[in-house]
C-alpha cells in the first residue's frame, strides 16, 4: 500500500517540499502585502485621475497568480520583472486586439491566449499569469471590454508596478531573498573553499543540499534535476582541455560553475610568436561582465576551457 501511494505520487507530481517553515510564512506574508498594497494603490490612483470606465476595476484576477510567483519563487525565471512587466502588457495587448476584432467570444478567447503564450516564447517574458490577462480581455465583461486599449494602462500597468514594487522592498528584508535575481550575483561573495586540483564530481545529493541550503521554493522536480544532471555529466565527457588556437572574434569560456564561471570574447591580439604576443578581451557573460583585460596568449589559453557560441541567449560549448 505504502509503494502504491508512492507511486502515485510521482504520477501527480507531488514532490517533498524542502522549504523551512519560516520561509513559507514569509512568501505567504509577503503575497498578502503584495496584494493589498496593489488594490490600495489602483483605488486611490483611481480616484485621482480620469478614468472613463471600469473604474471599479482595481485588480486582475490574474495578479494572484503573479503573486504566488514573485513572492514563493523570488528567484525564479518566471518571477523576474521583465516577465511580469512584458508577460502581462503584451498578453493584454494581444486580448484586447482579438476581443476588439472577433468579438467576446470562444474562439477569440483560444486565440487571444495561444498568441500571448507564442509573444510571450519570443520575448522573452514567459510569464504563465499573462494567459490570464489576455483571457481576461476577451471574456472578463462590459466592465473590461469598455477599456478598450486604456486596459493595458489601467488597471494592468498599474497592477504590474505596484506589484513589482512591493515585491522588490518586501523581498529586500530577508538576505536570502533577492529580487531581481540578478542582485544575488552583484551582493553576494562567492564562498572560498579549497578546491582539489581533480574535478569534483557533482551528484544528485550535492543538487539537494544546495536547494536545501538556498531555502526557497525551486520549480524543478526531483526527476526533472537528476536528468540535468545527468545530461550535464554527458556533456562534461565530450569536452576538450584548453583550445590548441585562440582567435580575434571567438568566445571562449573557463569552464567554471556558478560566481566563477566567465565568457570572454577576444577583441584584438598581437602577433602569435612576437614580443608583444598578447591577447585583449571582454568579458561578456558571468563573472567581471562587462570588464576588458589583457594576457599573453599562453595565458589566456589556459584560462580557457574551451570555445562556445551563444544560442537563444544560452552559452553553448563549440564541438
Amino acid at each position: 500500500m505504502k509503494h502504491a501511494l508512492k507511486r502515485l505520487m510521482l504520477w501527480l507530481g507531488i514532490e517533498k517540499n524542502r522549504t523551512s517553515h519560516s520561509e513559507k510564512v514569509i512568501s505567504a506574508l509577503g503575497a498578502m502585502v503584495g496584494i493589498l498594497v496593489t488594490i490600495l494603490m489602483t483605488k486611490w490612483l483611481s480616484q485621482h485621475i480620469s478614468i472613463s470606465a471600469g473604474s471599479e476595476l482595481l485588480i486582475i484576477a490574474s495578479f494572484g497568480a503573479t503573486a504566488v510567483l514573485v513572492f514563493a519563487v523570488p528567484h525564479g525565471a518566471l518571477s523576474q520583472p521583465w516577465q511580469v512587466i512584458a508577460g502581462h502588457l503584451i498578453s493584454a495587448a494581444v486580448g484586447v486586439t482579438c476581443q476588439y476584432l472577433l468579438g467576446a467570444t470562444p474562439l477569440a478567447a483560444a486565440i487571444a491566449v495561444g498568441l500571448a503564450v507564442g509573444l510571450m516564447y519570443y520575448t522573452r517574458c514567459i510569464h504563465p499569469p499573462g494567459g490570464a490577462t489576455a483571457l481576461n480581455a476577451v471574456m472578463g465583461g462590459a466592465g473590461i471590454t469598455q477599456l478598450g486599449y486604456s486596459y493595458l494602462l489601467f488597471p494592468v500597468l498599474i497592477n504590474v508596478i505596484a506589484i513589482l514594487l512591493v515585491a522588490i522592498v518586501f523581498n529586500a528584508l530577508f538576505h536570502w531573498r533577492r529580487y531581481p535575481v540578478h542582485l544575488s550575483r552583484l551582493v553576494t561573495e562567492p564562498a572560498q573553499i579549497d578546491v582539489p586540483s581533480e574535478d569534483v564530481s557533482l551528484t544528485t545529493e550535492d543538487f539537494n543540499a544546495a536547494i536545501r541550503e538556498l531555502d526557497s521554493f525551486v520549480d524543478l522536480t526531483e526527476e526533472g534535476l537528476s536528468e540535468l544532471l545527468e545530461k550535464a555529466k554527458q556533456n562534461a565527457l565530450l569536452h576538450i582541455e584548453h583550445p590548441e588556437k585562440i582567435s580575434t572574434g571567438k568566445f571562449y569560456s573557463n569552464g567554471k560553475i556558478g560566481h566563477t564561471w566567465a565568457v570572454r570574447r577576444v577583441i584584438d591580439e598581437g602577433k602569435e610568436g612576437s614580443k608583444n604576443d598578447v591577447v585583449i578581451y571582454k568579458n561578456v557573460a558571468g563573472n567581471d561582465l562587462y570588464n576588458t583585460g589583457m594576457l599573453e596568449r599562453e595565458a589566456f589559453r589556459q584560462w580557457a576551457k574551451f570555445e562556445v557560441y551563444e544560442q537563444n541567449g544560452r552559452w553553448l560549448r563549440l564541438s
